[in-house]
């Protein structure tokens, strides 16, 4: 085999992941129109407002993650679209300080949290979150959905059939919906998260 061909497969940081995920939800964010937020989401349990508030909650709870903080995901998620007319720019902060903290050295080392997770495991979770639920949203809102990076889907594959039994147990994810043979990546990740990739509301 001739050595030279053979190119080495970079090495994605959490951070980075992140920042590819963020580059692709802020648009999303703040296109949602203000008549939008009583709408249906792919999340049954969501409107277009809670799921704004949930992935809020999870910007700004994931930040204490990265710093080897307990996250605090009380009973009652905050109501940031209603509080704050110019959430739109503040979640877009957020999500910057986000990427920031789990781009800081050693982040991604040791574990975090409450359940004492490996904390690439739990950066994995936020990249998660803001990518599959800003394709909720972009679906919910008539938005085309930007895509998602090829590096960012193989780690979300990898995260996902880590948490995917105890995740459909505690009814984060729901149960996996078919997909076509010659479905995207994506649409597969979707698909075994219990989201339907043809949704429309």
């Amino acid at each position: 085999m001739d050595t030279n061909s053979v190119h080495p497969v970079k090495t994605y940081g959490i951070g980075e992941l992140l920042e590819l995920a963020r580059e692709r939800a802020v648009p999303v964010l703040r296109a949602v129109p203000g008549s939008a937020l009583g709408g249906p989401t792919p999340c049954s349990e969501y409107d277009v407002k809670a799921l704004v508030n949930h992935l809020f909650q999870v910007v700004v709870q994931f930040q204490r993650l990265a710093v080897k903080e307990n996250s605090d995901f009380g009973a009652e998620t905050p109501d940031l679209v209603g509080a704050d007319p110019a959430w739109r720019e503040r979640f877009a902060d957020e999500a910057q300080r986000l990427v920031s903290l789990w781009s800081a050295p050693g982040a991604e080392e040791g574990t975090t949290g409450a359940m004492d997770m490996p904390a690439r495991l739990v950066g994995s979770m936020a990249l998660l979150d803001l990518t599959v639920h800003v394709w909720d949203l972009a679906r919910a809102t008539g938005q085309e959905y930007p895509g998602a990076d090829g590096a960012v889907v193989a780690e979300l594959e990898g995260a996902v059939a880590t948490l995917e039994p105890t995740a459909r147990k505690m009814g984060v994810f729901g149960e996996p919906v078919a997909v076509a043979e010659d479905a995207e990546p994506f649409e597969r990740l979707l698909a075994r998260t219990g989201r339907d990739p043809q949704w429309t509301p």
